[in-house]
C-alpha cells in the first residue's frame, strides 16, 4: 500500500494550537463562571413546618405526697366487765352501724335485773301502803283523832317510800342498761380489723384506762386525704385568697384531684376540707385535708398518694407543642420565622405540661409568632427557612411529615 504524505506548513501547525488554546480556556472559563453562580446562590432554603402558639384558658398546680386517713376511727371496749361468749363478725369484713360484734356472758347481768325488778315490786308495794295510810291520816288529822306528830310519822314514811321507789326504778335501769351493754355492736359503718380478744377471755369494762381493747373499726366512706406544704406556698395562697382567687386556702372547699402511686393521671376527683392554724416550727410546713368519696372502698387509711392543689386563678396561656421546645444547658428556647423567614431564637419560660402534648410559655413569647413546629432539628439561628403552616401538604403533594424530637 502507497502511503500519501501531505505537507504541512509550520504557520498551519501554530494557527491550530492557537485555536484549540482558546477554545480550552473558553470552557474553563465559562465552568468556573457557573460555579461562582452557584456559589452565590447558595443552597435552598430549608422546609419547615410552623404555627402560630395555641390560645387556652389554663391554672397551674402544685403537687404534694400525702397519705389517706380515716374519717372515724373507733377502738370498741366493753362497757361492763365479764367473760366473752362469743365474737360475731369475721375479721376484716365492713360492717354497719349497728351490726353485734361481741356478746358477753348475759347471766349475771339478767339476775341483777331481775333482783333490780323484785325490789321496785317492794318499794311499789310498800309506797301503795304508805299511801293510803297518808290520806287516812289527812281526814284523821282534820277530825282531831290523830295528833299532829303521828300525822307527821306517816308523811315522812310516805316520803321515804316514795324515795324508796325511785331508787328501786333507777336500780333497775342500771341493771337492764348494763345488760344491753354485754352485746357490742358497731357504733359506726366502716371496716373492723381483726379481734384481739377470743371467747372463754375475761373483758375488763368501764370507763377507766385499762379497759380491754377487743377491735378497732375505721369509716371507709368518705375518706381524708392529709398532706403538708411549704411556708411559701402558704402565704401563696392566702395572698391569692385575698384578691378572690379560688384556691386551695383555708374554707376555699375547692376542688382537688388525686393519683395513687400506680396511676398517670389525676383521675379522682375531691374537695379542699382543712387547713390547719399552725406551721410546725420544726419542720415549716402546714397541714392540709381533702376529703374524697370512696365508694369501691380503694382508698385504705394509711395508703400514699399524690394530690394535686390549683396554685392560681385561671388565666390565658400560649402553649406550643412540647416537641418545638429546644434545649441549650440549663435554658430552653423555641425557634420562630420573622418576617424574611429567617429562623430567630426566643428564650423562654415554661410552665406546665397539659395533656401530656403541649407545654405553656409564661413569659419569652407572643401571641402572633410562627413557631417551628416540625424541623427544629434542621435549622439554625439566623438560617433562611421555607416555612409552611401546620396543616398544609409539603411541596410535592406530600403530606406534613411529623414533628421531630427537640434538638438537645
Amino acid at each position: 500500500m502507497n502511503r500519501i504524505e501531505i505537507p504541512l506548513s509550520r504557520s498551519f501547525v501554530s494557527s491550530f494550537g492557537r485555536a484549540s488554546l482558546v477554545m480550552a480556556l473558553a470552557a474553563f472559563l465559562a465552568g468556573c463562571g457557573e460555579g461562582q453562580k452557584q456559589q452565590q446562590a447558595g443552597p435552598p432554603p430549608t422546609p419547615v413546618t410552623v404555627a402560630p402558639p395555641t390560645k387556652r384558658t389554663v391554672t397551674d398546680y402544685d403537687e404534694y405526697v400525702g397519705r389517706f386517713i380515716a374519717v372515724n376511727s373507733v377502738e370498741v371496749r366493753a362497757r361492763v366487765s365479764g367473760y366473752l361468749d362469743s365474737v360475731d363478725f369475721k375479721d376484716g369484713q365492713l360492717v354497719k352501724d349497728g351490726d353485734l360484734l361481741f356478746t358477753i356472758d348475759k347471766r349475771p347481768f339478767q339476775n341483777a335485773v331481775a333482783q333490780a325488778r323484785a325490789t321496785l315490786a317492794a318499794a311499789q308495794s310498800n309506797l301503795a301502803f304508805t299511801e293510803a295510810d297518808y290520806t287516812r291520816g289527812q281526814q284523821l288529822v282534820k277530825e282531831k283523832t290523830i295528833t299532829d306528830q303521828t300525822f307527821e310519822q306517816r308523811s315522812q314514811a310516805f316520803r321515804n317510800a316514795r324515795a324508796a321507789v325511785s331508787g328501786a326504778e333507777a336500780q333497775v335501769r342500771t341493771a337492764e342498761l348494763d345488760l344491753e351493754f354485754t352485746e357490742l355492736r358497731a357504733p359506726i359503718p366502716g371496716r373492723i380489723g381483726d379481734r384481739r380478744v377470743t371467747p372463754g377471755n375475761l373483758v375488763t369494762g368501764g370507763t377507766g384506762g385499762n379497759t380491754t381493747l377487743l377491735a378497732t373499726i375505721v369509716s371507709t366512706d368518705p375518706i381524708y386525704f392529709e398532706f403538708t406544704f411549704d411556708e411559701a406556698s402558704y402565704l401563696r395562697y392566702e395572698r391569692n385568697a385575698g384578691t378572690g382567687a379560688d384556691i386551695a386556702s383555708r374554707g376555699a372547699s375547692v376542688p382537688v384531684g388525686l393519683k395513687l402511686i400506680d396511676e398517670k393521671d389525676f383521675s379522682h376527683d375531691g374537695r379542699m376540707d382543712f387547713v390547719d392554724n399552725v406551721i410546725d416550727r420544726t419542720s415549716g410546713t402546714i397541714r392540709g385535708r381533702a376529703v374524697f368519696a370512696n365508694a369501691n372502698g380503694v382508698f385504705t387509711p394509711g395508703m400514699f398518694g399524690r394530690v394535686r392543689v390549683p396554685a392560681t386563678s385561671p388565666y390565658e396561656a400560649l402553649l406550643v407543642p412540647d416537641t418545638a421546645i429546644g434545649s441549650e444547658q440549663a435554658r430552653k428556647y423555641v425557634l420562630v420565622v420573622d418576617a424574611q423567614n429567617k429562623t430567630v431564637q426566643k428564650y423562654v419560660t415554661l410552665g406546665q405540661l397539659i395533656d401530656g402534648k403541649l407545654r405553656v410559655i409564661k413569659e419569652g413569647l407572643a401571641a402572633d409568632d410562627k413557631v417551628i413546629v416540625n424541623g427544629i432539628a434542621r435549622v439554625r439561628p439566623g438560617q433562611a427557612v421555607a416555612p409552611q403552616p401546620e396543616g398544609q401538604a409539603q411541596p410535592g403533594g406530600q403530606p406534613p411529615a411529623a414533628a421531630p424530637a427537640p434538638a438537645k
